[in-house]
């Protein structure tokens, strides 16, 4: 079968391999891959060296976010021939960590997870690929292509479950809602917000195209700047990375407030702070601000159910390009209008 795979760092060697079938220790469920999304992670593997294949093997089958159609799956597995479902990244430690052990291997505490198309195992980007029952997800039909997007939703799921988590920590009703970043966890957090009933105000630097337009037709506000900020936020999705906009949102939040970091920058820029003053700050208006990364098993759960319910229009411009398998390179290359990009397997 055809499979996406190259040697990490080395981008001459990306290309459509001719490997077996998918061994059995991946797995009872044998789905046939449709989509694979891509993303920073998968451009960073590619391009920086990042990740790691399989033991033994020098080439990695690449690709994280998956969406596949079940061929094959065990009577008692909750699935059937032709469910839709997405694999989950994350495996935990061989001797699971206390984390690990309740599905909750983003926490994990010793770093001896694997994942799927990063670290030590193979992704998704191949025609057929197995995965234990435990980790397909099953997704509505409705969402056919769109299922693609699990993932990333799955990481904006668990931004949102953690800012509920410390929300109870005290009395606390938000209104405002903003999120840093158009690109698809951004777009994805507002989504999310904007189901929770939330005023939502996305910032992000492009001023035509399809953003501002998308950001409108959630019912949300888009900005370029955050002094056209409407409110002071209270609860803050960072989608960006960049430390300036870090910075600065901190000190623009409403008391009480809650900022959840998911973006990493590749940057290296340095940039002065009063550190003294934002740690003050921080300290009196009862701030919080924590970084959050990748997705438990719930946080799967959680996405798979917001999509069901999301308009199906609004999630299809999400998906702004599609590279066939054959061409899968190209996919890695960024252009101006992109925001989500994926590769058709089936092409």
């Amino acid at each position: 079968m055809k499979a996406c795979t190259l040697v990490p760092g080395d981008l001459a060697t990306a290309g459509v391999e001719e490997i077996g079938e998918p061994p059995e220790a991946d797995g009872e469920v044998l789905v046939e891959g449709l989509f694979v999304g891509v993303c920073g992670t998968d451009v960073e593997i590619a391009k920086d060296g990042y990740g790691q294949p399989p033991p033994g093997h020098k080439r990695l089958v690449l690709f994280h976010e998956s969406l596949g159609r079940v061929l094959e799956a065990p009577a008692d597995s909750g699935l059937a021939t032709g469910d839709l479902v997405a694999g989950v990244v994350r495996r935990p430690d061989p001797q699971p960590c206390g984390a690990c052990a309740q599905d909750q291997w983003d926490f994990c505490r010793n770093g001896e997870f694997t994942e799927r198309g990063i670290k030590a195992q193979d992704g998704y980007g191949s025609e057929r690929w197995r995965v234990a029952p435990k980790f397909a997800i099953k997704l509505d039909a409705g969402l056919g292509p769109l299922g693609v997007l699990l993932e990333p939703t799955s990481v904006v799921a668990k931004a949102w479950d953690q800012t509920d988590a410390i929300a109870k920590r005290a009395f606390w009703a938000p209104e405002h809602v903003l999120v840093t970043g158009a690109g698809p966890i951004g777009m994805l957090a507002a989504l999310l917000a904007r189901q929770r009933g939330l005023a939502v105000t996305v910032l992000d630097r492009v001023t035509d195209g399809a953003k501002p337009a998308m950001v409108r037709e959630l019912g949300a506000t888009y900005v370029t700047s955050l002094d056209d900020l409407p409110a002071p936020p209270d609860v803050v999705i960072e989608a960006t990375g960049v430390g300036p906009i870090v910075f600065d949102v901190i000190g623009r939040c409403a008391p009480n407030a809650i900022v959840c970091l998911t973006g990493i920058s590749p940057g290296t820029h340095a940039i002065e702070l009063k550190a003294d003053a934002i740690n003050k700050m921080i300290v009196l208006e009862n701030e919080v601000v924590f970084g959050s990364v990748n997705a438990g098993l719930r946080n799967y759960q959680q996405a798979a159910a917001a999509l069901a319910l999301a308009d199906k229009a609004w999630l299809a411009q999400l998906i702004t390009r599609r590279v066939p398998l054959a061409e899968w390179p190209r996919a890695l290359d960024r252009q101006p209008d992109d925001i989500k990009v994926v590769v058709d397997l089936q092409a």
